[in-house]
């Protein structure tokens, strides 16, 4: 390659490169997978390398990606927070402990390996052993302030325990997450809701910490891992090693790694890393590698750093499995709001242990970009080790039969035209009477969730909407005994039970009523403290008042904020929902409000728990409305201030986790004995 060459070579990779660090670091979005980014980055600094004229302090090779974005406070950290080396290579691997023995002089050298957590670096501030500040790792220099947010996070403390030694000033660097159960939670929702699904918790914890809304943010659940250690003041208070810094964070407290690994030697750490490969998908949290450091402080010193990267660590990274098959066929979803959904369909392909068939295309706008059509061979990962994406195409493999895809224009379920709506990439059924999305808000409504009717499952609902019984969710309350009959022969029982189930739905508790409307962000908790705020459905819909809730109105009230207080107000404004509420409340609707409700006990006053598994006789949501009335609180992950984890069949990493921070665990019959004895 000429030298002319080289820089035209080397201009578009770093054009390429900054488009995608723009895409990942400010907008928490990718267009290409994590391996393919880091190729991406290598073969520019390989160009780079071999032609050092052409080297420039502004490539992205040689700066940390920058976070930083608009709303946001900057705050310059004391000491500069760096980014990591990476490699997919053992090889790679072993050179830089060799280039360290070499820079050191020494031939042994103890290092930590630490889990390397998929989510947005942050620098906490203590003063005193008081929280005053987080700031994202933005540019290296300055990060964006985002205390506000980081304090909505449950299992992180606002001031260190003080038992042991506490500097008058440090900063602890780590990770803002998002637990994959709590990811799933919020896809599940907006599948639900017929809404597009996030990607992968990475990138949704990003978008979440950098939310102007701290309302918004607490009701996604974010969680936090310390590991890093950035200016300290006095210097010696941390000690002489990075293991002996993690024995301090968790001695202050502080909620770090499930598991480190304290090593001699090259050979050490590669067995480490390994054994890490096996475990991790038994923690809470997407893990894409290891992180490798030199245990002593003061070697890490005497190493130092380049423009970008400390000398003393490196990231080694697992490849995220990647499977190849033919796309079949492009299937169209709509959802209860409308929402069209694509979804490939594929040849069966093993995929990180299960059999994938079926995987998300995201939307219209997501398929042209990629040139997805059915026929091709297509790349398939797992989001977060989640969700089946097709990632791209095996353009060698395209045929010629196979044309670019053209995205429906009429509704696959009524033929009614779709609708793009103003800053909203995903097109919609218009169509309020579509009986699919009939039969996904009546599912959503009677779901053990919302109203829990017993005996309006997916058949029966299918049915009530086929024989054209059903066309609005009041309409189930509207249904005879006799048309019913006629459903199957000996179905007198059943019918019956289904029709007190109905009607027992009309004094459902008052938060049910609400999350069962399908109102657009607003699961359960929300919903709790909308009713507790209104104690009325009418309050709430405004619809009886002549006029509808305001936003600032609704951002006034406790979990509320400004984007789900736009989506409360705009359901209520649309005159098919509003005449909903009209239509629960004219068939005899008198849900419990909060100040109706039965006393609560206080048996669990005061106390946490976190469900895991399957338990023998009840659903996980049976038990934490058992918990809830007895006066408990239950949380999504576990921490020391947690005080019983009940755990099921198939318990996974949070029963791990409290047996290693010493949390009780109790099963089903301890939790009824305890309560029988209130």
């Amino acid at each position: 390659m000429t030298p002319a060459e080289a820089h035209t070579k080397i201009t578009d990779l770093r054009r390429e490169a900054a488009h995608h660090d723009e895409l990942y670091y400010r907008q928490a979005q990718q267009e290409i997978a994590d391996v393919d980014y880091d190729k991406l980055k290598r073969e520019l600094a390989d160009l780079e390398s071999a032609f050092p004229e052409l080297a420039s302090a502004e490539s992205p090779t040689q700066q940390v990606g920058d976070d930083r974005s608009e709303g946001f406070e900057t705050y310059q950290h004391r000491q500069p927070m760096q980014s990591l080396d990476n490699t997919y290579s053992v090889e790679e691997l072993r050179e830089f402990h060799a280039r360290l023995g070499r820079l050191l002089e020494r031939e042994e050298l103890s290092y930590v390996v630490e889990p390397k957590i998929d989510g947005l670096a942050v620098s906490l501030t203590y003063e005193r052993g008081e929280l005053v500040r987080a700031v994202t790792r933005g540019n290296g220099v300055e990060g964006d302030d985002v205390t506000v947010n980081v304090r909505t996070i449950k299992t992180l403390p606002t001031k260190l325990k003080t038992s042991v030694t506490i500097p008058n000033i440090i900063e602890i660097r780590g990770e803002v997450f998002m637990t994959l159960t709590e990811f799933a939670r919020i896809n599940q929702e907006r599948e639900e809701a017929g809404e597009p699904l996030y990607a992968n918790p990475r990138n949704l914890a990003s978008g979440t910490l950098k939310l102007l809304d701290q309302n918004e943010v607490a009701s996604r659940q974010l969680d936090i891992v310390l590991y890093g250690l950035g200016f300290c003041d006095p210097a010696e208070a941390v000690g002489e090693t990075q293991s002996g810094f993690h024995d301090l964070v968790k001695a202050w407290d502080l909620p770090t790694a499930e598991k480190l690994w304290s090593v001699e030697g090259i050979d050490a750490v590669w067995t480490a890393v390994q054994e890490l490969d096996q475990i991790r998908d038994k923690f809470a949290y997407a893990t894409d590698g290891a992180v490798v450091k030199l245990d002593s402080i003061k070697l890490q010193r005497e190493a130092g750093s380049t423009s970008k990267a400390p000398r003393w660590a490196m990231a080694y990274k697992f490849e995220t499995e990647r499977a190849e098959t033919l796309l079949k066929a492009i299937t169209i979803q709509v959802g209860r709001t409308g929402v069209l959904t694509p979804v490939a369909e594929l040849e069966p392909v093993q995929l990180a242990g299960t059999t994938v068939a079926r995987a998300t295309l995201h939307n219209r706008d997501e398929i042209a970009r990629k040139d997805i059509r059915v026929g091709d061979s297509v790349y398939v990962e797992k989001a977060g080790e989640i969700i089946p994406i097709v990632i791209g195409v095996n353009m060698a493999q395209r045929v010629p039969e196979c044309v670019a895809y053209a995205f429906p224009e009429n509704c696959p379920e009524c033929a009614t035209p779709v609708v793009q709506i103003q800053s909203e990439v995903a097109l919609r059924c218009p169509n309020y009477e579509c009986p699919v999305q009939v039969r996904r808000r009546l599912q959503h409504f009677a779901s053990k969730a919302c109203l829990d009717i017993d005996g309006l499952g997916i058949a029966m609902v299918d049915a009530l909407v086929d024989k054209g019984w059903v066309r609005r969710i009041a309409d189930i309350y509207r249904l005879n005994r006799e048309d019913l009959l006629t459903l199957g022969k000996n179905v007198d029982k059943s019918t019956d039970k289904l029709l007190a189930a109905i009607e027992a739905s009309k004094t459902a508790d008052l938060w049910r009523v609400i999350h069962g409307l399908g109102i657009t962000h607003v699961g359960a908790a929300a919903a709790k403290d909308l009713a507790k705020h209104f104690q009325d459905l009418k309050a709430l819909s405004g619809s009886h008042m002549g006029n509808f809730i305001g936003e600032k109105k609704a951002t006034l009230i406790n979990g509320i904020g400004e984007t789900m207080a736009r989506a409360i107000v705009g359901y209520f404004q649309k005159p098919e929902n509003a005449l909903l509420v009209d239509e629960l409340l004219a068939v005899g609707f008198d849900p419990v409000s909060p100040e109706k409700a039965a006393p609560v006990g206080t048996t669990f006053t005061g106390k946490t728990f976190v469900l895991t598994g399957t338990l023998p006789t009840m659903t996980r949501d049976e038990a934490k409305v058992l918990i809830e009335q007895a006066g408990g609180k239950v949380t999504g992950s576990v921490s020391k201030k947690t005080s019983y984890v009940l755990a099921g069949e198939e318990a996974g990493s949070k029963l791990a986790k409290a047996e290693s921070l010493g949390v009780a665990v109790i099963d089903e019959p301890e939790l009824l004995r305890i309560l029988s004895e209130d």
